[in-house]
């Protein structure tokens, strides 16, 4: 009886630089969306209840609070903590007015109204808000701001996570941006590093629409003046 010898098959040059090139497209996909976030967002955020925090925050038209879930018809704790910084920066003089910007794409779901309630109890004064009922994206949010609201200087709130992409997506919709984050992993370290990962996902997204496809908002207008008739009362 003949001896069986296994050989093992080695995969040809042509199959390996297939697959190093498609690694290194991979890369690149993943690569460049992230490097124009923490690029564009450089020099222009700061953490929230960090020493001195407030102090680095310039002055500016607006705090552009983008939604980020309800539960039970109030904010969730991650928008809660947006809407404290944006208290925090209003009371301190950073911002002239603050702008809503969230979900109420059906009756029963409906953000920037939600948002509006939990500053009042901080209060907020209910003449110096703005509700965008249509920012279901932090892009469409950016590009709201600035066609819908007439924004030119607006201080982005998020957490920290989402900090880059919403900076930088704000800054390529012509908006002068500033950027607070909340520091949410001493809080809720797993929600937060689960987040984090879907955030390369979101950015590659987010760079598509920004830079690739230049997507229109889901609801791109029509302009309206609330923003505006607050700041010229305060000049």
């Amino acid at each position: 009886m003949g001896r069986l010898s296994l050989r093992t098959r080695r995969p040809s040059r042509r199959t390996l630089r297939r697959l190093y090139q498609g690694l290194a497209l991979v890369s690149v996909l993943v690569l460049t969306p992230v490097t124009w976030a923490l690029t564009g967002s450089s020099g222009h955020s700061v953490i929230a209840d960090t020493d001195g925090w407030l102090a680095r925050v310039p002055e500016s038209q607006a705090a552009l609070v983008l939604g980020a879930g309800l539960l039970g018809g109030r904010p969730s704790p991650m928008l809660a903590r947006r809407l404290d910084v944006s208290a925090q920066l209003y009371h301190a003089g950073k911002v002239k007015a603050l702008l809503l910007s969230g979900d109420n794409s059906r009756k029963e779901y409906d953000e920037p109204t939600a948002m509006r309630d939990y500053l009042l109890a901080k209060g907020v004064p209910g003449r110096v808000m703005v509700l965008d009922y249509a920012g279901f994206d932090t892009w469409d949010s950016c590009v709201r701001a600035r066609d819908v609201w007439g924004a030119e200087r607006v201080t982005v709130v998020t957490q920290l996570f989402h900090l880059p992409r919403a900076v930088a997506l704000c800054r390529t919709a012509g908006l002068a941006t500033f950027g607070v984050g909340d520091d949410s992993a001493k809080r809720w370290a797993v929600t937060t590093y689960a987040s984090s990962a879907r955030e390369v996902f979101a950015t590659g997204k987010a760079f598509a629409d920004a830079l690739v496809l230049k997507s229109d908002p889901v609801f791109p207008g029509p302009r309206e003046t609330a923003l505006r008739t607050i700041l010229a009362g305060q000049r």
